[in-house]
């Protein structure tokens, strides 16, 4: 038996023994969603349970160093854990900005005493973290961004406004693009971290045509920041925030692994009902199910290899735009079909039979997958230049 087949082994009994129950059922609602944070009072007891076991073991990262609160595994040995976890469908025990996006680019950029003050915490999901990059003038143009950081001494001061920050209102901490230098674009942006509950910050949830505001407004007023939290170079975090934006790329296109066609045959049968060979009565419907199904098998395979290639540093720059772009137009079109297996019934919106209208506001959510993390036409743009060389 091989080392990795011992580790599989090992791995299987370990899940199976510390998952709890409650945790292999499937996700119904944002509730069933674990961010972590220093208020950890919402959390079920199975959900504190299940990551702080995983913590312990490192293995809310299991790719990370021990030394910031990750596992220390191998590329195939995550894959193992992962397989494995699927296997008995285990949640993931903990989602986390902090690990898809703000991680990566502090070990890339950040100082060793940035990583031993912040990894661990993330490791553990003691810490939540938001976003701030958008701004009201500064989407799509990003380096536009007007946000200011005024040199203090050993400070900085900021004062601005971002925009579409998600969940800034239940954030505990920020990573966040200042302006630094106000004569050139790129070159004058600067990477700051700062605590949400510091003096001058505010935020406003911007409701959603879902009902629902995942995202906000938030409001910067002669902030402090400490000089200590300024991640890589002066007027030099435009670098960062490039790689960052990979990796956000990268999760988002996560999305379209996210469900399957089960489900949607589930809810079909339930409505539409069987012809007489036992099969979805709808042959349409039939056929548009079947097709998501390949896409979604084609689209997996292809997540599994960019992701080996991204962690042996083979992937290509503008890779993580090309996922991202099919992962949301793939999780648009599930909620899609979801709709239409659903039938009239999936557009209840208030009943108690529907959830509360889970299946039509989580559809119309999908709507936002082709803006946030940069907009599907920037994406095919990008995919376009550097991936197919088409001229500009």
């Amino acid at each position: 038996m091989s080392d990795l087949d011992t580790f599989r082994e090992e791995t299987r009994v370990w899940l199976e023994a510390n998952c709890p129950p409650e945790m292999r059922a499937p996700i119904v609602s944002e509730k069933d969603v674990v961010w972590g944070g220093r208020d950890q009072s919402r959390l079920t007891a199975p959900q504190k349970l299940w990551l702080d076991r995983m913590a312990a073991r490192g293995w809310t990262v299991p790719d990370w160093p021990k030394e910031y609160g990750g596992g220390g595994l191998s590329a195939a040995e995550t894959k193992v854990l992962r397989e494995e976890m699927a296997r008995i469908k285990a949640r993931n025990p903990l989602n986390s900005f902090g690990i898809s996006m703000l991680g990566p680019a502090l070990l890339k950029y950040g100082t060793e005493a940035q990583k031993l003050e912040h990894l661990p915490k993330i490791a553990r999901g003691e810490i939540r973290w938001c976003q701030g990059y958008s701004e009201p003038n500064a989407g799509s143009d990003l380096a536009s961004l007007a946000t200011s950081a005024e040199d203090a001494g050993d400070h900085f001061v900021v004062n601005g406004q971002k925009v579409w920050t998600s969940y800034a209102d239940q954030a505990d901490w920020i990573f966040c693009l200042v302006r630094t230098d106000k004569t050139t674009k790129q070159g004058g942006i600067s990477f700051v971290l700062f605590d949400m509950a510091s003096p001058g910050v505010s935020t406003r949830p911007i409701l959603l045509i879902s009902g629902y505001s995942p995202f906000c407004e938030t409001f910067f007023d002669d902030v402090k920041v400490p000089k200590a939290n300024l991640v890589g170079e002066l007027n030099k975090g435009w670098d960062v925030a490039k790689y960052l934006l990979g990796h956000e790329r990268e999760m988002i296109s996560g999305m379209g692994l996210s469900g399957g066609g089960d489900a949607l045959v589930e809810g079909a049968l339930a409505t539409v009902g069987v012809d007489a060979e036992g099969r979805l009565a709808d042959p349409l419907l039939r056929a548009q199910i079947a097709l998501y199904e390949v896409r979604a098998l084609a689209f997996a395979a292809q997540s599994e290899r960019f992701i080996d290639e991204l962690k042996a540093g083979q992937a290509h720059p503008a890779q993580p735009s090309m996922m991202k772009y099919y992962g949301t137009e793939l999780n648009k079109a599930r909620h899609e079909l979801a709709m239409a297996a659903g039938g009239s019934e999936a557009a209840e919106w208030e009943s108690e039979r529907s959830g509360g209208g889970r299946a039509a506001r989580a559809w119309l959510r999908t709507k936002a997958n082709s803006i946030e993390g940069g907009t599907s036409e920037i994406q095919l743009n990008i995919v376009a230049k550097r991936i197919l060389e088409l001229p500009g």
